[in-house]
């Protein structure tokens, strides 16, 4: 009799591991599979804010009585535009003055004449120094006891890389700085001309939303671990042969389906800010070259 009772006990205890099974295999075949869960996330676009360097001219001639000015230089820089394609005049910029005349005692403090200083910084770290925003920045330079403003302008527009910046259509303002200071054992004059394209000017990208996004793939960089952890016990784990199993097993799966539907739930989000963020920075991108 005892034997009997035994019996009918393990075949009811089977008979019910049986039937939960396919309930609990069924609940976890609702989840992706890992392989195409981990997947590439959406990829951030980048802000392409342009810099461009015309060059460092030195004067082809040698005039006695060279004598510069900031407001000359910009009056012949603009009547240049006006003359090659009737061009918008550059607006003068007390920010981009303000570099270009860092930039112009920079160089004669020590001993360069080049876009790069000796420590590495160029244009654009100059007008980050002066808080000046750009979408856009160019600079021309030019050394040398050229005779007047029409001179300097005159001897930029002969040389391609000059000239580009001077009839760039994407700039709106100009800054300039001349000066006159002793150069490698010679009394010359030094001409800088800054040439910007406000940030402002261009559709903006919301940082914030940058932030969002980050945020997102760090939870996401953390989940994938866990679910890979909670899949591999899942998968590891044997028939379940009694209820104790059963519930264990039922619980690593329960686990396993809520992590992946935050998981994904963090994925859309991701897609979906990614996509309104390259929007924005292709907008952006577009203006500033």
């Amino acid at each position: 009799m005892k034997r009997i009772i035994v019996t009918i006990l393990a075949v009811v205890l089977v008979a019910g591991a049986v039937n939960y099974w396919p309930k609990v295999e069924s609940w976890l075949a609702k989840s992706p599979h890992l392989a195409e869960l981990i997947k590439d996330n959406p990829t951030v676009a980048a802000l392409k804010r342009q810099v461009i360097n015309g060059g460092a001219l030195r004067a082809p001639d040698n005039a006695p009585d060279a004598y510069l000015t900031r407001e000359g230089t910009i009056n012949f820089t603009n009547q240049a535009r006006r003359q090659n394609g009737n061009l918008a005049p550059l607006q003068e910029n007390f920010l981009l003055d303000k570099d270009a005349q860092a930039k112009l005692e920079d160089m004669f403090a020590r001993q360069y004449f080049e876009h790069v200083s000796p420590d590495g910084k160029g244009p654009a770290d100059q007008a980050k120094a002066v808080g000046y925003q750009y979408a856009v920045i160019g600079e021309n330079l030019a050394l040398g006891n050229f005779k007047n403003d029409q001179a300097l302008v005159t001897a930029w527009m002969n040389s391609p890389g000059h000239r580009a910046n001077i009839l760039n259509t994407g700039y709106q303002e100009i800054g300039v700085a001349v000066g006159q200071g002793n150069f490698q054992g010679q009394k010359v004059w030094l001409a800088v001309q800054e040439f910007g394209k406000p940030l402002s000017s261009c559709p903006a990208v919301d940082s914030e939303l940058k932030t969002q996004i980050g945020s997102l793939q760090s939870d996401i960089d953390a989940i994938q671990p866990q679910l890979q952890s909670l899949k591999v016990q899942i998968d590891n784990s044997p028939q379940p042969q009694n209820q104790a199993q059963l519930d264990a097993y039922n619980n690593l799966v329960s686990q396993y389906n809520a992590l992946v539907k935050i998981y994904n739930n963090k994925v859309d989000q991701l897609k979906a800010d990614t996509d309104q963020y390259n929007v924005q920075v292709q907008a952006f991108n577009a203006c500033a070259s």
